[in-house]
């Protein structure tokens, strides 16, 4: 019991009145009742009451700061601790700044209850509130009277407009953090004695201890929250939209972003930003600083202003912290709001906990985007390499021991170690995928991927994606990345056969690579490198589309660097038979049949075939004649040799010879043969010019030498000399 109370009730005992009485009546009423006679006793019942008081103002001290552990994120959590307040503190209004809010919540009694509304429509400045002074200075302010207060002049008028005579102000604060502050107004002068004054700076304290364990419990919960929302993004896009997004809601701003460095040349340029579709916005030239420097920093409106950022929202602070993860600056993280001075040395804490967080989570999302990017590659490339062994051609190396066939492989072995661009033409069939591969595996580039695509297979739409990617979204059906042919052949070699068949407007794109080794994916603006070695190969007169513009000059002369010319079967007749015997051997494995027998007159006849399919129509002919042949003897049909149009040939069955449509061929080229001599004659030996062979032909220049070359025509006398043999 309370000394004061011990000594009224010794008191009560000298005056002779029963103190068990009053120890039976520990009920105020009856203790009034009982000494209501007495002067002594009236002592006596203003210590009991006193004494009561106090105890009924530390029971609801004691429930204030339960309520605020338990609550501390209810709605209305301040109109609930006036309410408690009320019963323990004489006031009218009770108020209480919060510096994360940026304001002052005021709860008032009646009547001074409808005096809201005038305090809202005449809101003073900030700066000159007497709670801001509290709060900035850590010292308590008395107003005793408002008639003789000359320090806050625009409260002071504030305070007796509303009816409010004194004021007791307190900061709240402990060891750790500046809370704010709390007020308390009153409508009587000098409200506030000197004991209400020490037990209203004890509830101060009380409250704040009790606001700080329940914000850093808060803190600690969306700390907890926030990283297990995180660590499920494994996506770098998708982790730093949630981010973001979630920040943006926590710590009450109108803007959030990360900004990370770009793979290619490390510097930032990535941008992510909540709210979204401002991701182009210029990058603040502090947040290099940041970035070089791993300095956060803390922008005022005039620092944001002069950095001339270009900000998503009108920004008054700006609080930019570095991104750190093993003593490594990753990017930084961005928190704007239209407040100024929004954020407290207790944000800022809170922020670098959360920011270790965000750092960890991004350096696992870009780690596994590269595991993934590395994994779908190696998916891709194993797809890849799957398909090229099921089209695989049934040899390896190149079957043949011609003059003509030994030097094509001549220039192969000569242009192959080096990265040159080479460009193989020829007529379909003839073997230029192996003439690719020769290449590929003599440069240093054989242990990388030798990468394939046929242009002419691909629709034009879908060129551009095979050759270069595509972004997940960047067309419709483009449901997810792509890697191009291009960035699976870096650091190896990518083939592209019928390379006449590319359209007009994706060549500037391919020319670029050519030149520049960079390209985009189709809907990124992201610039990708690739050191792919570029063999191409066509069976088109590219000189020709040249000059009928439908192919680029530019590109055209870039891809010639090294023009090598693939021998039709009919020009290497004498490898006819190395290869039947070769291609005999694989389809005999394959199909567990043995042949060991090629009549003389069926390699005969098949030397003497002109091949207009070469190489592959001879590979397709002996599969077929290994399928139907039923003993050891190959047996060829040699009705299907003929091509559609062409004379029947005649076959004497005695002997099984046949007379192929090979004589109808020589005719016509003997008879075009003919014409290009008598017109080189005529022109005196000039193909070019109005007077030239080519002109008196009404065929281009081009079109006439490649004829000539065809023909095995050489521009020099003799050619014109034995024309004029043949015309005697």
């Amino acid at each position: 019991m309370p000394e004061l109370y011990c000594n009224s009730v010794r008191k009560l005992r000298d005056d002779q009145f029963p103190v068990n009485l009053l120890a039976q009546h520990r009920d105020l009423t009856g203790v009034s009742d009982l000494f209501i006679q007495s002067s002594a006793a009236a002592d006596a019942l203003q210590a009991a009451i006193s004494c009561e008081t106090l105890a009924s103002r530390y029971e609801a001290l004691i429930r204030l700061a339960a309520l605020i552990r338990s609550k501390p994120e209810e709605e209305g959590l301040f109109e609930t601790l006036a309410s408690e307040l009320r019963k323990v503190v004489p006031f009218d209004g009770v108020s209480q700044l919060d510096p994360g809010a940026n304001r002052i919540r005021w709860h008032f009694l009646e009547p001074f209850k409808k005096e809201m509304d005038a305090l809202v429509e005449g809101a003073i400045p900030k700066d000159e509130t007497v709670a801001w002074w509290v709060f900035q200075n850590q010292r308590e302010v008395l107003i005793r009277f408002a008639d003789r207060e000359t320090r806050f002049p625009r409260s002071v008028d504030w305070l007796k407009k509303v009816g409010l005579r004194s004021l007791y102000a307190l900061p709240l604060s402990t060891a750790h953090r500046q809370l704010g502050s709390l007020s308390f107004a009153s409508h009587l002068d000098d409200a506030y004695s000197t004991e209400d004054q020490r037990f209203l700076s004890l509830v101060a304290d009380q409250i704040a201890v009790a606001m700080d364990d329940a914000r850093a419990q808060q803190q600690m919960k969306l700390l907890l929250q926030f990283t297990n929302r995180i660590v499920s993004k494994l996506d770098l896009r998708d982790l730093l939209e949630e981010i973001s997004a979630v920040m943006r809601r926590v710590m009450r701003c109108e803007a959030v972003g990360v900004v990370l460095p770009g793979p290619e040349d490390g510097e930032l340029g990535r941008y992510f930003v909540d709210p979204p579709g401002h991701e182009n916005c210029p990058i603040p030239e502090r947040a290099r600083t940041v970035f070089r420097t791993g300095q956060a920093v803390n922008l005022t409106k005039k620092e944001i202003a002069e950095d001339n950022a270009g900000s998503v929202v009108e920004l008054n602070s700006l609080y930019l912290y570095p991104l750190i993860n093993h003593g490594r600056v990753i990017g930084v993280f961005g928190f704007g709001s239209s407040r100024e001075n929004a954020f407290t040395p207790d944000d800022r804490t809170f922020l670098g906990q959360v920011a270790n967080q965000v750092a960890l989570a991004v350096e696992n999302a870009c780690a596994y985007g590269q595991i993934s990017d590395f994994k779908d590659k190696v998916e891709q490339e194993n797809v890849y390499l799957e398909s090229e062994i099921r089209s695989e051609l049934h040899f390896e190396d190149i079957v043949g021991s011609s003059d003509t066939l030994r030097s094509v492989l001549k220039k192969v072995e000569t242009v192959g170690p080096a990265d040159s661009t080479v460009l193989i033409y020829g007529e379909t069939g003839t073997g230029k995928e192996l003439i690719a591969r020769a290449l590929h595996n003599l440069s240093s580039r054989k242990s990388n991927a030798f990468v394939k695509l046929n242009c002419a297979a691909i629709p034009t739409g879908l060129l551009e994606s095979e050759l270069f990617g595509h972004e997940k979204g960047a067309f419709t059906g483009a449901i997810a990345q792509r890697v191009g042919r291009f960035e699976l052949a870096n650091r190896g070699t990518i083939f592209l056969d019928e390379i006449g068949e590319i359209p007009l407007e994706l060549q500037p794109k391919l020319l670029r690579v050519l030149q520049e080794r960079e390209f985009e994916r189709l809907g990124s603006t992201r610039t990708l490198r690739t050191d792919a070695r570029l063999i191409a190969a066509t069976n088109r007169d590219l000189e020709t589309m040249v000059d009928e513009q439908k192919f680029r000059s530019d590109l055209y002369y870039r891809l010639n660097v090294f023009p090598i010319r693939v021998p039709a079967l009919r020009e290497r007749r004498e490898d006819i038979p190395l290869l039947v015997r070769h291609f005999v051997r694989e389809f005999t494995r394959r199909n567990n049949r043995v042949i060991d027998t090629i009549p003389s007159e069926t390699m005969q006849a098949l030397i003497r075939y002109h091949w207009p399919g070469n190489i592959r129509e001879l590979q397709n002919v002996i599969e077929r004649a290994v399928i139907i042949s039923k003993g050891p003897v190959l047996n060829i049909s040699f009705a299907e040799l003929r091509p559609n149009g062409s004379t029947k040939g005649d076959l004497d069955r005695s002997k099984n010879k046949v007379v192929s449509h090979e004589n109808l061929q020589n005719v016509l080229e003997q008879t075009e043969r003919t014409h290009i001599l008598r017109a080189l004659e005529e022109a005196n030996g000039v193909v070019a010019g109005p007077n030239g062979a080519a002109a008196r032909l009404g065929v281009k220049q081009s079109t006439f030498r490649l004829r000539m070359q065809k023909l095995g025509i050489r521009l020099s006398r003799s050619a014109i000399d034995e024309r004029t043999e043949l015309r005697r």
